[in-house]
């Protein structure tokens, strides 16, 4: 979920991302993976995203990854057979902090192969980079901040100041899932209403998916897939649309098993 929320983002606001990423505010379309191999490649955490002249792939990634190198070459090649003429910009964004070392590999070599890619590790990253954009908001309580609950009062304070409901609404489901990472809900649920993120695209894409695959079966699965990666229950409850006592169920299932 966690990974999935920051590509909803990315493709939403892609010349924020693209501002800090490759350093002009290009507008970028989504390129679809499977337009890159006729074989299966792997989705749920890249997005890939493309101009007349570049392809910026970002990789969101929660937790470390040895496999990542290998994945990023992997991508390149299959990125440039298909663009051959296009700048590739390869980024890797850590979202949770670690002290593995897995998140500072930043090259694939074998005998004869070197590639290279950039990756960003967001609790090194100064929270005022953040703070300046709409799209980037959400990873501001991420940021290298001494008091994330006070930086995400200031998200929200520049939640409140857009214009705009539907980004609001976006902004707003995206920087409390991710303040999940870091925070407690109580703090969450003070600053962020839940009307105004119930209208997000985080908020339907939960709610599609779950009606599409099976109605309650499936938010159940939902659910379940949210409280493995640490979201909290009232912050479940309010996404999927199930009863907290159905979620609060769900964890105490998963804490026996």
């Amino acid at each position: 979920m966690f990974d999935n929320t920051c590509k909803l983002i990315a493709e939403l606001y892609s010349p924020d991302f693209a501002t800090w990423l490759l350093g002009k505010p290009i507008t970028l379309t989504k390129l679809s993976p499977t337009e890159l191999s006729i074989e299966p490649i792997r989705a749920d955490a890249l997005i890939m995203l493309q101009s007349d002249e570049v392809v910026l792939h970002i990789e969101f990634q929660t937790a470390p990854d040895e496999n990542m190198p290998f994945r990023m070459a992997d991508y390149y090649l299959r990125i440039y057979r298909r663009y051959p003429n296009k700048q590739i910009h390869q980024v890797v964004i850590y979202l949770d902090k670690t002290t593995s070392e897995k998140v500072y590999q930043t090259t694939f070599t074998t005998a004869k192969m070197r590639h290279e890619f950039s990756i960003i590790r967001l609790w090194e990253q100064p929270p005022e980079l953040f703070l300046r954009t709409p799209g980037l908001l959400p990873f501001a309580v991420l940021s290298a901040t001494e008091n994330k609950a006070s930086t995400l009062q200031q998200v929200a304070a520049a939640v409140d100041k857009i214009s705009e409901r539907r980004t609001q609404s976006n902004i707003s489901a995206a920087a409390a899932i991710l303040a999940g990472l870091v925070l407690d809900q109580e703090v969450i649920g003070r600053l962020f209403r839940k009307d105004i993120m119930q209208e997000s695209v985080i908020y339907q894409s939960i709610l599609t998916e779950g009606k599409e695959e099976g109605g309650e079966e499936k938010a159940r699965e939902i659910a379940a897939n949210m409280l493995a990666e640490g979201m909290s229950v009232d912050l479940i409850a309010k996404l999927t649309g199930l009863p907290l006592e159905v979620v609060q169920q769900l964890q105490q299932q998963q804490t026996k098993d």
